[in-house]
Parts: structure tokens; C-alpha cells; sequence
């Protein structure tokens, strides 16, 4: 059994007292930990209390209220990711506002639990931040030490499918009984969300596959001259659909064609991803421009959209394995946070680099840059 110490942030000594309770006999535990997670909780009444217990002893978890004497508990939270602390905040509040919960996401808060909140879902919410400060930490263990913990990863995410399994599984089970009549229109909203949970099991499996060929170097390469721009077309022909849906028109580049010595295969998923993403990202209505050139031996690609755009810390952590910006413009969008590290691997790959430049509700363009 492993401990996480968790620090309780409230001013009333009920909220405290009641969390110690429900916390002191539970624990969490996944098939594919080692081991299950108990807890041992560590009170702190005000912001400067909290700041000083964290300064001093490492905190896995923090239970964050907002209102608190003294300074707040977003500024908390502010000072924790400016120090760049391994811990995982949960705000606890009954004060929540849309621009608290914008700020709290943007400084790393995982989610919140507004008060009063009952047993259930405080023990809800700790399965899933445990779960989360387990995943963030054996990706980043991964990084550190190389590739022996792949396998244990990837138990983890196959893990993470069983969800969406049970969920299509339940709605087939629902329209097998005719439990909602004979009509096959009152089932339309269960069939378009297995279809919603099958794409992105589909996205995240594909991805999964891309990056352990990459990073294991099983691959084979098989460099030939490659048409660019025939490329493209075929990428744009494959997520035309999805932009259809949102009415997102992606604007023909030049049609010459612009030949590299490459792996084809790789510059397919550099494709697919740069414009899956410039898609998904953007505003309904909007557009992709893509400019394609070569010159002095370099091949530039650009995909530029006019969609929500990032600020430049969510850009500085854009090419992270697993790594999802999130905030309330994309809460609603699925992924598994794989793009476009695989991107910027393969491009590495190249000796080419890639570049974001973004602005919040403007749009976000990258360039691509690949030596022949």
C-alpha cells in the first residue's frame, strides 16, 4: 500500500474534520498500479499555512477552497505552479465563478468540487485525480528512464478504453431490449455517441501504435522520392468530412507538385495531425490555409487556422506526450494528447524543426520545416 499526502485548504474545521473522515479508511487502486493508494491528509486553515506545509514536506494532492482569510486560495494555486510543485489541485469551493474556473484551469487546477458535496463524490473525485497523478507521473518516469516502462503504459491506456467500451456496450444492450420502443429515431442519440466514443478510441489506439513504432525504432524506413502535395490532397481528402460537419474550409495550396526524399508514411501522420488538429481547434465557419514550398533545399509546410488560438504557456506545453490543453474552449474536444508529439518527433527525425505561433481567438499556425 502507497501513502499520498494530501493537504486539506479550508477555513472551516467542519469541511476539514468531515474530508479526514470520509478519506481515513479509503483507498484507490487500478489493475494496472502495482499497488493501491491510501491517504494521509494534512490540514491547513489558511493560503499562508498551505504555502509554508508545501514549501516544507512533499504534497501529492492539494483540496483547494477559494474563499479563505488572508490571501485565496487562487493564489495558492498560482504560487504551486509557479514553483512548479509535483502536486495535483482539486478546489474545493462553493464560490465557484466562470472566471475563477477559467483562472484555477488556466494555473493547473484538475477540476473542482463545489460544497456541499457528499461522500460519493468526494471519493469519486479522488479515484480520478489519484489516477491522473499516477498517469503524470509514470509519463514522465517513462521520459527519464527510457523505454522499460512502455509495456506497463500501455496497460494503462488499455485501461482507459474499457470506458468507452462499457458505454457503447450499455446503448447496444438499451436498443437490443427496445427499452425505448420501436422507433429507431428515439435511438439517435445513443448511436451518435458510441460513434462520438469509437473515434476517439479509434484516434487513440492509431496514435498509441504511431508513437512505439517511433520511439522503439521497430519501424522501417523506406525513403523514395515523395510527391508533397499529392500528400496533402490525400489529407485533406480524409478530414474534408469533419470539416464539412463544422463548415471549415481548408484552401487549396499550389498544385505543382514539390518532391523530398522521405518515408511516406511519415509525412502522412505529419499531415493528418497538423490538419486534424487545425479542424477540431477552429471556430465553426472558419478556415485552414496550408502553403507548401520548397526552397534552398527545405521543404516548408504551413497549416494556419483561425480557430480559439493558445496563450504562450499553453504553446511552451504543446508537444508533451499525453498532453491535452485544457481550459473551457476545449472541454468538448476529444484527443489523446499524442499529435503532435509524434509530429514533433518525426520532424526531429528529419533534423527539421517545427514552430506554433498563437493568439487566444485569432487562430494558431505551424511551420514545418524538413531539410531534403
Amino acid at each position: 500500500m502507497a501513502t499520498l499526502k494530501v493537504l486539506v485548504v479550508d477555513d472551516e474545521p467542519g469541511i476539514r474534520s468531515g474530508i479526514n473522515r470520509i478519506l481515513q479508511n479509503f483507498t484507490v487502486g487500478y489493475p494496472f498500479m502495482d499497488e493501491d493508494f491510501d491517504f494521509s491528509i494534512i490540514e491547513a486553515e489558511t493560503g499562508e499555512k498551505a504555502i509554508e506545509t508545501i514549501d516544507n514536506q512533499q504534497i501529492d494532492i492539494v483540496l483547494l477552497d477559494n474563499k479563505l482569510p488572508g490571501i485565496h486560495g487562487i493564489e495558492v494555486l498560482e504560487y504551486i505552479n509557479k514553483k512548479n510543485y509535483d502536486a495535483e489541485v482539486m478546489m474545493i469551493t462553493s464560490y465557484a465563478s466562470l472566471d475563477l474556473a477559467v483562472k484555477a484551469t488556466n494555473n493547473g487546477a484538475f477540476n473542482f468540487v463545489p460544497k456541499p458535496f457528499t461522500p460519493q463524490e468526494l471519493k469519486s473525485a479522488m479515484e480520478n485525480i489519484t489516477k491522473h497523478l499516477f498517469l503524470k507521473r509514470i509519463s514522465r518516469k517513462m521520459n527519464e528512464e527510457g523505454q522499460q516502462l512502455r509495456f506497463q503504459f500501455l496497460s494503462v491506456l488499455s485501461h482507459e478504453l474499457k470506458s468507452p467500451v462499457n458505454a457503447i456496450e450499455g446503448y447496444l444492450q438499451i436498443m437490443k431490449d427496445k427499452q425505448v420502443g420501436d422507433n429507431i429515431g428515439d435511438y439517435k442519440m445513443m448511436i451518435e455517441r458510441s460513434l462520438e466514443r469509437l473515434k476517439g478510441m479509434r484516434t487513440l489506439i492509431s496514435d498509441l501504435l504511431d508513437l512505439t513504432k517511433i520511439e522503439s525504432g521497430v519501424k522501417t524506413r523506406d525513403f523514395r522520392p515523395v510527391d508533397i502535395t499529392e500528400v496533402f490532397r490525400i489529407a485533406r481528402d480524409t478530414i474534408e468530412p469533419l470539416a464539412n460537419q463544422r463548415n471549415v474550409k481548408i484552401q487549396p495550396v499550389q498544385e505543382e507538385e514539390i518532391y523530398i526524399n522521405a518515408d511516406r508514411g511519415e509525412i502522412e501522420i505529419i499531415f493528418n495531425n497538423l490538419l486534424s488538429n487545425a479542424v477540431k481547434y477552429n471556430r465553426d465557419g472558419g478556415e485552414v490555409i496550408v502553403g507548401l514550398k520548397k526552397q534552398n533545399g527545405k521543404l516548408e509546410i504551413t497549416v494556419a487556422d483561425t480557430g480559439i488560438g493558445m496563450t504562450e504557456e499553453e504553446v511552451s506545453k504543446l508537444f508533451g506526450e499525453f498532453v491535452r490543453i485544457k481550459n473551457m474552449k476545449t472541454k468538448n474536444i476529444t484527443g489523446s494528447g499524442l499529435g503532435l508529439s509524434i509530429v514533433k518527433k518525426l520532424v526531429e527525425l528529419y533534423d527539421g524543426e517545427i514552430r506554433v505561433e498563437s493568439q487566444p481567438d485569432v487562430g494558431s499556425k505551424f511551420t514545418v520545416t524538413i531539410p531534403d
